[in-house]
């Protein structure tokens, strides 16, 4: 089971690429092992023309016909132990909306106090996680492992989600979340394994909470790494936007989301892989329908 182990993490970061609404996917069911680990570093271009509002898709960004997200990851691993794992990733995100110019030049005219500006990037929000294996059973030739999982993501820098449709474009939402969950990982002598979470996410400010989780299904062999994503969030509360309640506060909506995704990995050389991902929103509520890619490079010890 150790080839798994070194592939797992290198694809963490990429599999679960979102928008920048959303955090990053980076749990796994492998154990990277006692001094074992990976580093990633990872670019990722998003697009969406679409929006998922209550209680139905539009065509139309409001404010803007078409945002891009662009963002460069960093991602690392690193095994405290057999039985737990420390991560740590850090995004910097280009949001760029797209309108013709008499839009562009109304709102800088209007927003001419706030400083609006249609490109928003920056440092977003540095996560830490600890995940724990709290239980390990065969059955047959596979392996059943339970785990746990504690994390704690906030803001690195100062950047603006404030009242207005001008931010839409916003790099995140300036919460702190603390979340946990649990997992379920089953993994057979051939490669193939299967991979579900859940978990629940407290957000500071008005953001609301939200029940999250994810299912993995895939291949780890010795030269290669397979995998096919779903996952989702159901926020506690919130406003929709446009609707009776919205102050135009993008952060305090109710954003629902399913996401799917594919990614693989190939190990180069001295430890060095490449990876590419893809993912795309087919349901939600209060949120782009993004479609997105992904490739890193990463490097395993």
């Amino acid at each position: 089971m150790q080839n798994f182990s070194k592939l797992f993490c290198s694809v963490l970061f990429i599999t679960g690429v979102a928008t920048t609404a959303q955090g990053q996917s980076l749990v796994s069911g492998f154990m990277a092992g006692k001094g074992h680990g990976s580093v990633v570093v990872s670019g990722t271009a998003e697009r969406y023309t679409d929006v998922y509002l209550a209680p139905e898709k539009i065509s139309g960004v409001p404010v803007f016909q078409e945002v891009r997200v662009n963002s460069l990851n960093l991602y690392g691993t690193y095994g405290l132990s057999d039985k737990i794992d420390a991560i740590i990733s850090l995004p910097y995100i280009q949001s760029k909306g797209r309108a013709p110019g008499a839009v562009i030049d109304g709102l800088n005219s209007y927003y001419s106090t706030q400083g609006y500006t249609n490109v928003r990037q920056g440092l977003q929000d540095v996560t830490a996680l600890l995940k724990f294996k709290s239980y390990t059973r065969e059955i047959g030739s596979s392996i059943l492992d339970l785990l746990g999982v504690v994390s704690f993501s906030t803001p690195v820098s100062d950047y603006q989600s404030n009242t207005g449709y001008g931010y839409i474009i916003a790099i995140g939402n300036r919460a702190t979340k603390y979340t946990a969950s649990g997992v379920a990982h089953l993994k057979t002598s051939s490669g193939v394994f299967a991979t579900a979470q859940v978990g629940y996410s407290l957000r500071t400010g008005s953001v609301p909470d939200a029940l999250v989780g994810e299912a993995k299904l895939g291949y780890a062999g010795p030269k290669i790494y397979l995998e096919g994503n779903a996952s989702f969030q159901e926020s506690n509360g919130g406003t929709d936007i446009a609707a009776q309640g919205f102050t135009g506060f993008f952060p305090s909506t109710r954003v629902n989301y399913l996401r799917l995704g594919a990614s693989a990995y190939r190990p180069i050389t001295n430890g060095f892989g490449l990876t590419l991902g893809a993912n795309t929103y087919v349901a939600g509520r209060n949120i782009g329908k993004s479609t997105g890619y992904s490739a890193g490079i990463t490097y395993n010890f």
